[in-house]
């Protein structure tokens, strides 16, 4: 008998988008650089026919951009804006993580945390920075507070809907088999939340980053809200309206970013794929 050899492994081709999906793509950038650029034109428009000082012309702003990043102020005001946040962050995860758990555990503890967390979730982000404002004066504890404060709903409530999503059988096979409850946690808890985990951190960002820049306009000595503060102080519409501007783009980027981490860290999930 003839021994064959066997044929050379062959590495698994990577997916390709279909031609479908990439025409679905470049119409969706086209629609957007064409609203992005109907938006400029009508600014520009709105300052030439009204030419005013309050309302400064697109070519001005954008200048005032560039120059706030080449000086470096964007930069120093940025760090610290987002150091407070991560600051909050920190806060919120130590405080969302167990109480997420406590609330997908138990329906006792869930009936009486949630309504804590969805008034927590939807107070006015202008409440925050006034109660920050008054209790802790001007400095940097306000809007770590204040951040921890818009975060803790947003993990806690998806911590507690991926401890839901546990299967119930593959819970009842741990304890056949006597898996210590740091198993359990490592092995099946942690998987299944930490994807919801991410969720909660992007949208609890969206909501903890205005509200943080909020309460820098009102209790702050850097950062970006008390840039725009400043501005209005001095009525400089185009530092106003630069800041803002810059706001924007890093808060898309981070946006952004999340989103990339999340598909890349979970992409073996059907549901993020």
């Amino acid at each position: 008998m003839s021994t064959g050899t066997l044929p050379s492994e062959v590495a698994a081709p990577q997916p390709v988008p279909s031609p479908k999906r990439r025409n679905e793509h470049a119409v969706r950038r086209v629609v957007s650089l064409a609203a992005l650029t109907a938006a400029v034109l009508a600014w520009a428009a709105a300052a030439a026919i009204v030419d005013d000082n309050i309302v400064p012309r697109p070519l001005e702003v954008f200048t005032r951009v560039v120059d706030i990043v080449m000086t470096g102020e964007a930069v120093g005001n940025f760090a610290t804006t987002l150091a407070k946040i991560g600051a909050g962050f920190a806060i919120a995860v130590l405080a969302g993580l167990p109480f997420g758990f406590l609330m997908g555990r138990s329906d006792f503890m869930n009936s009486y945390l949630s309504l804590p967390m969805f008034v927590l979730g939807n107070v006015p982000g202008l409440t925050y920075a006034v109660f920050a404002l008054v209790i802790f004066g001007v400095g940097p504890a306000g809007p770590i507070v204040v951040s921890a404060l818009v975060a803790v709903p947003f993990i806690a409530i998806n911590v507690a809907e991926g401890v839901r999503s546990v299967d119930g059988g593959l819970l009842r096979m741990c304890t056949a088999f006597e898996r210590t409850p740091r198993d359990v946690l490592r092995h099946v808890y942690l998987p299944a939340v930490s994807a919801f985990v991410l969720v909660g951190v992007r949208y609890g960002f969206a909501m903890a980053w205005k509200v943080e820049a909020l309460t820098e306009v009102f209790g702050a000595q850097n950062g970006v809200g008390f840039m725009i503060r400043k501005a209005y102080q001095e009525f400089q519409v185009d530092d106003m309206l630069a800041w803002t501007l810059l706001f924007v783009v890093v808060m898309i980027l981070i946006e952004r970013g999340l989103v990339s981490l999340e598909h890349r860290l979970f992409a073996w999930r059907k549901e993020l794929v």
